[in-house]
């Protein structure tokens, strides 16, 4: 149920961003240093439910019933579980000491300068395999923060660096949602789009890991523990059972009961009482992200019943339409998926929105599917890794209790992804290029 395309319905996400950030921006500059958590960002949201409930009501939309089932999208209510699930595994994790015996038995052998290309290919390695930012966050978020703690970096960076990795295989990976998305709006083939997007990506890999490695001086992980080897063992197998492709929900909860386990036969006064006791704390350390991605599902339904999002696909494809060539057409799709990820927060919703503009411009302006489908993967996955409101960063700054902000300026992968891209698009023709467009 939509209405004809309106500018206006996207509004009510700026209405949010401008309260939000407007807020964090005055505390901070009147000396508060912890200015964005002066107003908390679900009750920063409700004048911009409000306004778009209202809009929705003018256009003849039922705005309740579009907010609820907005709210309740399957996707939405995936993303709030996998949040309670991470929180209450690394809440136990790290009760129990497995947090301090991955760091010390395992990331303390890693010269210092490694530490952090060590986390960004890690986090790289699963998400690639998985397929899944979230799921690969919520694995190794709780490791980087006990490197983070030990070897004395800045939890920001290291929080940041995972986030990267994650999202290299939320966008390279054949079995990521996202590369599914956009192989398919474009009529691409998923080996051919891999080949394009890998050209890309792994220029911008590198980049990171040597960037990674010259900021990643700090002092040696201590090595020198008592911790018991077995304690490892919750991690690894979350690790593996993520590598094997089950379930993330189903990956967690076995952490999850794993982590409690192991906690009783070997952490020291560590039992059901404790274990029940931590699973809470950690689903309480969540309620924020939870309640904002509520939110943020119902708001984002409503600017798409109230044309917001078809809006923003008809100008950008009038815009394209209106100049010819191959760099018009290619940034005319990178800025349509750009922008509708920023509106939507989800990247796999912001290719399904705009696939069907990004390929009509792909045929106008000569461009291979393949390139269309790399190019329209590439950049919904770089601002969703930038998002202070979006799921990924959410989940990582709830489980590091850093600033979602502080965050966005230290995903380092995702800023020279999006240099190397544009570099690449504005190169001169190649002969891959010369194919006729589906």
């Amino acid at each position: 149920m939509t209405s004809r395309p309106s500018a206006l319905a996207l509004t009510p996400l700026l209405l949010f961003l401008a309260i939000f950030f407007g807020a964090g921006l005055y505390f901070t500059l009147h000396g508060e240093p912890m200015g964005f958590y002066q107003l908390r960002a679900p009750v920063a949201i409700l004048p911009a439910l409000a306004w778009a409930a209202w809009l929705a009501k003018r256009r003849g939309l039922p705005a309740g019933e579009i907010l609820l089932r907005g709210m309740g999208d399957a996707n939405i209510v995936l993303m709030c579980l996998i949040f309670l699930l991470a929180g209450a595994f690394a809440t136990v994790s790290k009760a129990i000491g497995a947090v301090d015996a991955v760091v010390q038995l395992g990331v303390g052998a890693l010269p210092p300068a490694l530490i952090l290309p060590g986390l960004f290919v890690l986090a790289s390695l699963i998400s690639l395999a998985i397929g899944t930012s979230m799921g690969t966050i919520a694995a190794v978020v709780p490791i980087a923060l006990g490197v983070a703690e030990a070897a004395g970096l800045d939890t920001a960076l290291v929080v940041g660096t995972v986030i990267g990795g994650a999202m290299f295989g939320d966008n390279l990976s054949v079995i990521s949602d996202t590369t599914i998305a956009a192989t398919r709006t474009q009529g691409a083939e998923m080996r051919d789009k891999f080949r394009e997007n890998f050209k890309i990506a792994l220029p911008a890999a590198l980049a990171t890991a040597l960037l990674l490695g010259w900021l990643g001086d700090s002092a040696p992980v201590p090595t020198e523990t008592d911790a018991s080897p077995w304690l490892l063992l919750p991690y690894v197998l979350v690790l593996v059972l993520a590598l094997t492709g089950l379930d993330v929900l189903v990956v967690l909860g076995i952490g999850l009961a794993l982590a409690g386990l192991f906690g009783f036969v070997f952490a020291a006064d560590y039992g059901p009482v404790e274990f029940a006791g931590d699973a809470w704390t950690g689903f309480e350390g969540m309620t924020e992200i939870l309640l904002l991605s509520l939110l943020i599902g119902g708001l984002g339904a409503l600017m798409k019943a109230a044309g917001g999002l078809d809006w923003l696909a008809l100008a950008i494809g009038r815009i394209a339409r209106g100049h010819k060539g191959r760099r018009t057409g290619e940034f005319s799709i990178a800025a349509l998926s750009a922008t509708a990820d920023v509106f939507t927060a989800n990247n796999t919703v912001a290719i399904l929105v705009g696939g069907g503009v990004a390929r009509d411009i792909a045929a106008q302006h000569g461009i291979p599917p393949r390139r269309a489908a790399s190019v329209l993967d590439i950049f919904a996955c770089i601002p969703q890794g930038l998002l202070p409101y979006g799921a990924q960063i959410l989940l990582a700054a709830s489980l590091a209790s850093v600033s979602p902000l502080a965050l966005s300026g230290k995903v380092y992968y995702c800023w020279i992804l999006a240099v190397v891209t544009v570099v690449f698009m504005l190169w001169p023709a190649r002969k891959a290029l010369a194919e006729p467009a589906a």
